[in-house]
């Protein structure tokens, strides 16, 4: 009989422990079900986050840098296509000049360069015109009409240049405009608002700068080692004529 009552009052002593336990765990389940459904939310609101949307927010600044992305693709393309080695100076037409100048046709040279212009064509016209004169005079208009020619190649590749420099600062143009319409006096609000869309904006920015600024030195390195093989050719193709080379 005493071990019956032991166990009696025993278990009623631990009815409220296990009442205890119970509630326990039905709060740590609740409050867990609270977190997965807040990292749910979370993770909704993630993905909400659009492209379009970013776009919209960034507003018209946005747009802009778009457009200038636009205007950099449709100079890297015909960037491309035109300042290519066999565009600036081709192979076959090389080879053409120099069979006519070691058959002493420079009038036929001089045509053929008048119908195919380009740059190798443009400088050894030039240098052609002064056949006849010392050889200082036409050495003088070789390099006159190369750097001449080089300037129109740089300026081609300059606008991308250009735009990799704008695009990036586009974006703190936001916050100095809700600054400036404040008139000093923005509050954190107006402030956290223009820096965001400024940040925004600058990351388009450089979504746009850095592949930019990537093919412009990869064209300007290109298009530098074209025209010293080209600049080489032409000087060997007129040496003939520098005193003392003379048959």
């Amino acid at each position: 009989m005493k071990i019956t009552q032991i166990s009696s009052r025993m278990a009623q002593m631990a009815r409220p422990a296990v009442f205890a336990v119970a509630a326990l765990t039905a709060s740590a389940t609740i409050a867990l079900a609270q977190e997965g459904d807040a990292a749910a939310a979370a993770a909704s609101a993630e993905e909400g986050i659009s492209i379009g949307g970013l776009i919209k927010d960034s507003g018209p600044i946005g747009w802009c840098i778009i457009l200038l992305s636009i205007v950099a693709l449709a100079l890297i393309i015909e960037a491309f296509t035109s300042l290519k080695r066999d565009k600036l100076a081709p192979p076959d037409q090389i080879d053409e000049i120099q069979a006519l100048f070691d058959e002493g046709q420079y009038q036929e040279a001089m045509n053929l360069c008048e119908e195919e212009p380009n740059y190798f064509t443009r400088v050894c016209a030039a240098g052609i015109s002064k056949i006849g004169h010392d050889f200082e005079v036409i050495e003088k208009s070789l390099e006159e009409m190369g750097d001449e020619e080089s300037i129109k190649l740089h300026q081609k590749i300059g606008w991308l240049s250009l735009i990799s420099n704008i695009a990036p600062m586009m974006g703190l143009v936001a916050a100095f405009k809700k600054i400036a319409s404040s008139g000093g006096q923005a509050s954190p609000a107006e402030l956290a608002a223009g820096i965001s869309v400024a940040l925004l904006t600058t990351m388009f920015g450089l979504i746009v700068a850095i592949p930019t600024t990537a093919v412009f030195a990869f064209l300007r390195n290109r298009m530098i080692r074209t025209i010293i093989e080209t600049g080489a050719i032409v000087e060997d193709l007129f040496e003939r004529f520098r005193p003392g080379e003379q048959e």
